[in-house]
Parts: structure tokens; sequence; C-alpha cells
């Protein structure tokens, strides 16, 4: 019997390397599209000890043809779409850029698989940043949409974009309303990561500061790779649909850097308030944190939760990482990174 075939695109971000894995695990020939770059820079599939068994493919969400001529060629069951400008801050320099790859891109990537082959399978990676601000209850997939930048306007229209295909020409395309999931795989532009690779600088005798903005937001913090398993579930389902995806806790900016600092073994002391608040190590009285104004948005999303009880009932999904063991897992590898001399990527 012949294998499945997938192509992710996006595939050397965090998401797509944790999915390759697991498709490749359960049997599937996986074609991975990127941006065609003189280097493709494939650390998480190195990481992950995949690299040599799945196929990168050139691909570019802002062209077409180009789309059309890759699934033509691979002919794939199903397609995983991850790939997008996926920086809530830089969306606010970048916003034509943002809309033409995360709003236009999702809709020629769905008209190339209507028009190739509308038996293909799709699933659209959308996000919790739809929701916006504070919500008295959860956010589940009944829950409004208010997008605060304008990634999350994007995400808004492919989301939409998504289902229209899936109501309009029966396309078996799910989309996934992923709030924040994090791993030891997560780019240090993202303020998690950014968070357990500082501090084991910092742990490892680097003269460096941890500079951060909004230390009250609050996020739902899960593991990609229990993520991607619910992705794949949708996919496999016989009906497709969309989903919130979410642990159904939230924690700040704060709580994580508290729990990264633990899992290092630094004790921290919290003075002053505002823009001039800093966090100092008790035994050494060295400033670790301090707070800086550019990293603050021009629109703030204060809160985010999420209603994860659809999937549970109909996708027998639930995560397994607890938000302490996920992050101790981001800071060790990172501080393992460190002192192993291998740059932090």
């Amino acid at each position: 019997m012949a294998k499945k075939k997938a192509l992710i695109t996006g595939i050397l971000g965090q998401d797509g390397a944790y999915l390759a894995k697991l498709l490749l695990e359960r049997g599937y020939d996986v074609h991975g599209a990127a941006r065609p770059s003189a280097s493709w820079n494939d650390w998480r599939l190195r990481e992950l000890g995949i690299a040599e068994r799945v196929t990168i493919e050139a691909f570019d969400l802002l062209d077409y043809e180009n789309i059309r001529r890759l699934v033509d060629r691979v002919r794939p069951q199903e397609v995983y779409n991850f790939a997008a400008q996926s920086l809530v801050g830089s969306s606010f320099e970048q916003p034509l850029y943002t809309a033409d790859a995360d709003a236009m891109g999702v809709l020629r990537l769905l008209e190339v698989c209507r028009s190739v082959n509308p038996a293909i399978r799709f699933y659209q990676a959308s996000s919790s940043e739809m929701f916006g601000g504070v919500s008295a209850v959860a956010f589940n997939e009944s829950a409004p949409f208010h997008p605060r930048s304008p990634y999350a306007v994007a995400k808004v229209f492919a989301h939409h974009a998504t289902v229209n295909y899936r109501e309009a020409y029966g396309l078996h395309a799910s989309a996934g309303i992923l709030f924040n999931h994090e791993s030891p795989l997560r780019g240090r532009q993202f303020v998690t990561r950014k968070i357990t690779s500082t501090l084991a600088e910092i742990k490892a005798g680097a003269n460096v500061t941890l500079r951060l903005g909004n230390l009250a937001a609050k996020r739902d913090w899960g593991f990609a790779g229990d993520f991607v398993e619910a992705i794949h579930q949708m996919i496999c389902a016989e009906r497709a649909d969309d989903y919130v995806i979410a642990t159904g806790r939230t924690r700040s900016v704060r709580d994580f850097v508290g729990a990264a600092s633990a899992a290092l073994g630094f004790d921290l002391d919290w003075c002053g308030s505002g823009i001039a608040e800093t966090a100092r190590e008790r035994r050494s009285g060295r400033v670790i944190v301090e707070i800086a104004e550019e990293f603050f948005r021009p629109v703030e999303v204060e809160t985010q939760l999420g209603d994860a009880g659809k999937a549970r009932r109909a996708l027998h999904w639930a995560p397994s990482v607890e938000f302490e063991t996920l992050v101790m897992m981001m800071a060790r590898a990172d501080y393992d990174r460190v002192m192993s001399g291998r740059a932090l990527m």
C-alpha cells in the first residue's frame, strides 16, 4: 500500500517540524515547503533527527503559479499550512506584506487545492490573536473575532476563506484556532524563547540583560508537540471543522520569567513599577530583567484564555504537558545549547 503523502508549508518552523516528526512516525511521505533561499535553515528538523527524511521544496505564498506547480507535482493527499509572517509585532511594521502572505497567500493555496485536487484535506493555522482583547469567559469557536494587529486581521481573512471553501466547494478544510504553544524549537524572536535563551546565557556567564515589554500580559501557553497531535486529528476526522486548541489556563509573562528563572537556579527580587521595574538576582544583586518601552505594542492584548471543550469531545484531545514542565524543558534545552557551544537559533 502506498504511503500517504503530506505537504507541510512552513516546515522549517516550530509547528511544521513537530508535525513532520509525527507524520513520519505514522508512515507518511513528508514534503516540506519553504521560502527559497541560498541555504534553508533546517536546525529544527536536525534537532528532531528527521532532516534526512523529509523532502524540502521551494515555495512562495505570494506566487500562485509556484504554488500550483508544486501541488500539481507532489500530489499530496493532505496539505498543512503553517507558512506565514508570524510575528505580531512585526506586522505593525510590515502590514502590507503580512496581509499578502497571511491572508491572500492562504486564498491562493486554497484555490490551488480546489483546482488541482478537491479531495485534498487542508489544514489552516488560525490564531487566538483573531479574538483580540479580554473576555469574561474563555474563547471558544463561537466567540466573535476582534483582531487588534495587522497579523490578526490577516488571520481572520484566512480563517473565513478556509470556512468558505469548505462550505462553497465541499473541501475537507479545517482551521485550528491555536492559542500560544511553545517548545525548545520556538524562534528566539518570540518572547518565550527570548526569556529562556537570554536567562540561559546569563546563567552561563554572559554580560547581558533580559529586556521585556508588558509583563502583565497573560496567555494560554501549551506545548507545541501536544498541539500538532490535535492538528493531525482534525485532518483525519470524517468531517472538516474548526477547533480551538488550548490548555484552558493563563499565565503572565512575569509568571513565565519566574518559572524560567527558577528552572535555572535564579532567585529574583522584583522592584520598582511600570517602565522602571527591574528584577535583581538576590544573591549577587545583579539586574537580570528590565523593562524597555520599545517592546510595547501599539495595541496590547492583555489576556487570552481558550476553551478547547469541542476538541476534547470531538477529537478526544487533551494537552499532556503542564506549564511548569514546558518552561523547564525550554530553559534547560537553552542552557544545554549554551554550555555545549551550540548557536542559539
